[in-house]
């Protein structure tokens, strides 16, 4: 069963619209659902809580580290709680899926991605589960933004339509928590990847 919830982005106005932040969006909005206040916790470092989530009590994270340094929030709650890998489900901005596509795995490689990397690192594991939010990559786009490095990609607003379907695999997300809260994870993967075709 799933005990932590932590979303990945970079702290500070700049960067709170940016598609890296896509981690900490799906956080707020189960915060929202919750009616539960995230507040600052230098322990953990960053923003955290304890959410009363489909009946079961669950923490939010949001590392307020940086993004290339998350696995040092995301370590030191999971110690303090005694908090297992296989229970912590790390939410993420993902490059290799199109905006509106979300998808749920266990484990498996950073794919160049610094929070998982260091997330991983701080574990001395992979074998934790991660809910990838997709935001397409530049590659994918016209001519002109081909040439936009994942760097200033990442760190640059969606587009509106972007937005809107990031934001619609979020809501996705939240309908099969439920399952994913319970350990039920074949069946939240079902649920999530079918409607994600």
């Amino acid at each position: 069963m799933i005990k932590l919830i932590a979303g990945l982005g970079n702290p500070g106005a700049e960067y709170a619209a940016t598609r890296h932040n896509a981690g900490f969006w799906a956080i707020d909005a189960i915060a929202r659902a919750t009616q539960t206040a995230l507040r600052h916790e230098a322990r953990f470092h960053g923003l955290a809580a304890r959410a009363h989530y489909h009946g079961r009590d669950v923490w939010l994270l949001q590392p307020h580290t940086f993004m290339n340094r998350s696995g040092q929030s995301v370590a030191a709650l999971a110690r303090f709680h005694k908090i297992l890998p296989a229970e912590i489900l790390v939410v993420h901005d993902e490059l290799d899926l199109p905006p509106g596509v979300a998808k749920l795995k266990l484990s498996g490689g950073s794919g160049g991605h610094n929070g998982l990397k260091d997330i991983s690192a701080h574990l001395a594991t992979p074998q934790y589960w991660r809910l990838r939010l997709g935001i397409g990559h530049p590659r994918d786009y016209a001519l002109e933004e081909k040439k936009t490095d994942v760097v200033n990609y990442v760190l640059k607003p969606p587009r509106k339509e972007e937005q809107a379907l990031v934001d619609a695999a979020i809501c996705r997300s939240l309908a099969v928590m439920q399952a994913v809260i319970q350990g039920e994870m074949e069946r939240a993967m079902m649920a999530l990847h079918r409607q994600s075709l």
